[in-house]
C-alpha cells in the first residue's frame, strides 16, 4: 500500500469548537473550489496568472483545507475524547473493502 505521510500542527491561541471548525472547513473547501474554477476558467473570467500560479495557490488551498480538517480532529480527540487512531486503522480496513486498497 502506498501511502503519504502529512503532519500537521496542532494550532496555538485557538479555541475551535466543532461547529466553528465544520464552519471554517467550509470556508477553505471553498476557497479550494474558487483557485480550481478560476485554473479551468469556470467563472467566465480570463485567467490573468499563469497555470503555474493558480496550481501553486490551489496547492495552498488545498494545505488550508487539510489543516483545517486536522484541526477538527483535534477538536474530536479534545471535546468528545474520540480516538483518531482507532478510526483510521477502521477507514483503512473500508477502503480495503471497498477495493480501494490491496490488503
Amino acid at each position: 500500500m502506498k501511502t503519504k505521510t502529512l503532519s500537521l500542527p496542532r494550532l496555538n491561541q485557538l479555541n475551535p469548537t466543532l461547529e466553528s471548525t465544520a464552519l471554517k472547513l467550509m470556508e477553505e473547501a471553498g476557497e479550494l473550489a474558487q483557485a480550481i474554477g478560476k485554473f479551468r476558467g469556470l467563472s467566465g473570467e480570463k485567467v490573468q496568472m499563469d497555470e503555474g500560479a493558480v496550481v501553486q495557490e490551489i496547492a495552498c488551498e488545498l494545505l488550508d483545507v487539510a489543516q483545517t480538517a486536522v484541526t477538527m480532529m483535534f477538536v474530536m480527540e479534545e471535546q468528545f475524547q474520540i480516538d483518531i487512531g482507532t478510526l483510521l486503522q477502521e477507514h483503512y480496513h473500508k477502503l480495503e473493502k471497498k477495493g480501494y486498497l490491496a490488503p
